[in-house]
């Protein structure tokens, strides 16, 4: 049986199949520059040895409907992913739930109408997502399409941590608060650290970390997370690839009023010029520390401005949690780049962050520990959105086929 996530962007679709009681990735399929005279589609298919097969074209496709169409799997051409009587779910990720969805949710009509409702709290990615939902629906009708918001995991959070100081009526009213994101990233590196320290995730205090393009911390005691970077939308907390997180929120009316730009323009320059790129020009890590060591002192600033940022948010949960087993690194940063993770842990031993130098700078696979002895576990450990996805999906459609005691 077989199991398909669907992720839906506003020029993008990703489609991946998994086998629905293993977890194994099958194929995954990605097309990019909806829209545009030439779309490229990039295709992954497991075969039956277990090696990866891949390959890349250019397609037409002239809207998401026509994307769609050329991507969903469950073609008889197609072996790998086999056929739509297979098919167990549709798992769709979902960015904004808003304080309606704390849990992947099986969509209907009023599903749909509600995650539209949320449209003004996440403009450019739930009318995309919902396209892909509506998508699915025409395509299997009779196959159920799960719901799986990026918000979920924080719905968790206490009063004191979601509510800002503001007035009533904009919470009231206007349903103003922290909401969080990166939600199922967090959720599903908390639940690998656990399994791969031996312990029920019921006991552990995590400190998550996911930085990428997109960056956002989370503190999670006992499973449930308690406070998170992010907030009504994901421009607040760490530095980013081109969202400057924190800053005072006097500066875009100053700014507006020296440089006579409009709320439409000072909301893209927080989200699309800023952080990194506004820094110095780039987005990508990679870059920024090889101008970085070859003496560029924009790129030195990046770099370390986008670690000081992480560290006083990991200070602060440690804070906030007051005893942590774990701190977790993710996202394609967080992963890959052993210079962040030193930057960010460095001068924190009085907390018990110790990293061992040696493996923080060999660290590969799934899940690596790269901590020193006597220091609480560091781990890094490879996301995988999709596939936490599938998992909530297939238990979701389990618990409501299951028949009742």
């Amino acid at each position: 049986m077989k199991l398909v996530t669907v992720n839906c962007g506003s020029s993008s679709i990703r489609i991946k199949t998994f086998d629905a009681h293993t977890g194994e990735q099958l194929a995954s399929d990605r097309l990019e520059e909806i829209g545009s005279a030439e779309s490229r589609w990039y295709r992954q298919r497991r075969t039956a040895e277990g090696t990866v097969v891949a390959s890349e074209q250019r397609v037409t496709a002239t809207d998401h409907g026509a994307g769609f169409a050329l991507l969903m799997p469950m073609r008889p051409a197609d072996p790998v992913v086999g056929n739509e009587s297979e098919l167990v779910a549709v798992a769709h990720r979902v960015v904004h739930g808003g304080e309606h969805f704390h849990a992947p949710t099986l969509v209907d009509d009023t599903v749909i109408e509600t995650i539209r409702a949320l449209f003004p709290l996440a403009p450019l990615h739930n009318p995309f997502n919902v396209l892909g939902i509506e998508l699915a629906r025409r395509r299997f009708p009779h196959v159920p399409q799960v719901a799986v918001f990026d918000t979920a995991f924080h719905q968790t959070l206490p009063p004191h941590a979601y509510r800002y100081a503001l007035p009533e009526d904009a919470y009231a009213a206007h349903r103003v608060r922290r909401y969080g994101f990166h939600g199922t990233s967090h959720q599903y590196v908390a639940r690998e650290a656990a399994r791969h320290l031996g312990r029920p995730i019921s006991e552990l205090n995590v400190i998550t970390l996911h930085l990428g393009n997109g960056a956002s911390a989370a503190a999670i005691r006992s499973g449930r997370c308690v406070d998170t970077s992010m907030g009504m939308t994901p421009l607040e907390g760490l530095v980013m690839g081109s969202r400057s997180g924190d800053l005072d929120p006097a500066i875009p009316f100053y700014l507006m009023r020296q440089s006579g730009v409009s709320a439409e323009e000072m909301e893209r320059l927080l989200n699309s010029g800023s952080g990194l790129t506004g820094i110095c020009g780039t987005n990508d890590m990679r870059e920024i520390q090889r101008q970085a060591q070859n003496g560029d002192p924009r790129a030195a600033l990046a770099l370390e401005m986008f670690c000081y940022r992480a560290k006083k948010y990991l200070g602060a949960y440690c804070a906030v949690l007051g005893r942590i087993d774990a701190v977790v690194f993710t996202g394609g940063i967080g992963e890959n780049s052993a210079v962040v993770r030193d930057k960010v842990c460095a001068g924190l031993e009085r907390l018990e962050i110790r990293l061992d130098g040696r493996k923080n700078a060999t660290a590969i696979g799934d899940v690596s520990a790269v901590q020193r002895d006597g220091s609480v576990a560091i781990l890094v450990i490879r996301t995988d959105e999709e596939l936490e996805m599938a998992r909530q999906a297939r238990e979701l459609v389990a618990g409501a086929t299951a028949p009742a005691r």
